[in-house]
């Protein structure tokens, strides 16, 4: 009996019934020919909220209700879940739906409703955006099942709690296939950069193609065959190259609901995988006071498994990074030179010049491509048109720091050290776009 009452829920319709029903006998007071009739609706409104409750309560499993969801969401993109309702009932019914999503996303007004036809089913989905990594949890989901009538409403509570894993961006892994990123046509935004040279792993002798470089003529296959032949080469494989992420402090800043260092981790993933397809070997390693959450570079099956759970499992410490601290951990990692892809963040040349030390020590043995971040606050600031004094101040700031990131460009520069100024919106493109180059120009 208590899980009667638990479950059984008065429709708005009727009170909204019963309010005209009490208006009219207030008017009786008046009219009197209005009480009788008034009596003959409140009769007939207990009649049918009666034959309603029987409706909603003849069968114990009214309906049957499953929610499907991957125990695995990829952060920062579209999650699809799909609740699944059986209408076991002998007559359609509609359905208000309250899925007791994790709290991490601040959902309070989620309410879905859907008519579903007698012994039928149907699938209502919804999509999830998680913004941060880690373990959230569902709870249960609270079904409310109504006649045609809809004065009384039924309670179903399914009880199907699970818990996923929030994983580092995954879902688009399949799209960034080496094959199509050489079609720039298929792939906006991926460019395509001419060969200036090429590697010492010879392939075969062709005949000669305009666009060919005239450098790779081999003139005693042209004598013998008294046509143009050029050498063609392929690229050097199973190079390493290693994602090195920043989890200090400066990596906290937000764009778009997610902070540096998740659009970092995601990156991450994404460029390992682009290495690996590229027969490349990926490997990574995290830094604040230490290096940690450490991957040797291989291209092997399982590695994109290994760098996905070190990935998923990466804190800030809210710390100074120690760039110290890095080139001597680097130093003992990493034995064999490699193209190191450090993800950081510098907002002022001052900031740069303290550790530039420790960057060009480490140019010295590796490849160094560092990628840092547009301010895209102080370049919205930039674009809009000033309208009072303040706003002329305010702009005039931001363009002194955005004149600070060029400068780090070309101090880097200075040092024959390669970066990538990106927004966060364009940072995986912009970090392929650079590898691409780096291996097209045989630079690793």
């Amino acid at each position: 009996m208590a899980g009667f009452f638990k479950s059984i829920y008065i429709s708005n319709l009727f009170f909204y019934l019963g309010s005209a029903i009490v208006f009219s006998m207030v008017l009786g007071f008046f009219f009197p020919g209005l009480i009788e009739v008034s009596w003959l609706l409140l009769i007939g409104l207990v009649l049918f909220t009666l034959v309603d409750t029987l409706l909603l309560y003849r069968l114990k499993s009214g309906i049957i209700a499953e929610r499907r969801c991957s125990d695995r969401l990829s952060n920062g993109d579209e999650n699809k879940v799909a609740i699944e309702v059986l209408n076991n009932y002998q007559f359609g019914i509609q359905i208000k739906i309250i899925d007791e999503i994790p709290y991490q996303f601040q959902v309070r007004d989620f309410l879905m409703t859907e008519n579903i036809k007698a012994g039928k089913s149907k699938i209502i989905n919804y999509s999830l955006f998680p913004k941060t990594r880690g373990k959230f949890h569902f709870g249960s989901m609270n079904i409310f099942v109504s006649t045609s009538m809809g004065l009384i409403k039924r309670k179903f509570q399914i009880e199907q709690g699970k818990e996923v894993a929030v994983y580092p961006s995954y879902i688009h892994l399949n799209k960034y296939d080496i094959n199509q990123l050489s079609n720039s046509i298929n792939f906006p935004g991926i460019k395509k950069t001419r060969r200036l040279g090429h590697s010492m792993e010879f392939e075969q002798i062709k005949e000669y193609v305009q666009g060919d470089d005239w450098r790779s003529v081999n003139w005693l296959a042209t004598s013998k065959s008294n046509k143009l032949m050029v050498n063609q080469y392929m690229e050097e494989k199973a190079q390493s190259v290693y994602c090195i992420i920043d989890t200090g402090r400066v990596m906290k800043m937000p764009f778009n609901g997610l902070n540096l260092l998740d659009h970092s981790i995601n990156c991450a993933l994404i460029i390992s995988h682009v290495v690996i397809s590229n027969q490349d070997k990926a490997g990574l390693a995290t830094f604040s006071r230490k290096l940690e959450n450490r991957v040797v570079a291989d291209r092997r099956f399982g590695q994109m498994h290994n760098i996905l759970e070190k990935l998923y499992r990466v804190q800030t410490d809210f710390s100074e990074s120690d760039y110290g601290r890095l080139f001597v951990d680097l130093k003992k990692f990493v034995s064999q030179q490699s193209l190191l892809i450090l993800f950081s963040n510098f907002e002022t040349i001052d900031g740069l010049k303290r550790q530039l030390k420790y960057l060009r020590a480490i140019a010295k043995n590796h490849l160094l491509l560092i990628v840092f971040f547009k301010n895209s606050e102080i370049e919205a600031i930039m674009a809009n048109k000033s309208e009072d004094i303040h706003g002329i101040y305010d702009k005039a700031i931001a363009e002194k720091f955005s004149y600070e990131k060029k400068l780090i460009v070309n101090e880097l520069r200075k040092y024959g050290i390669m970066s990538v100024l990106t927004e966060p919106q364009n940072l995986t493109i912009d970090v392929i776009n650079k590898y691409l180059e780096v291996k097209a120009r045989g630079m690793i």
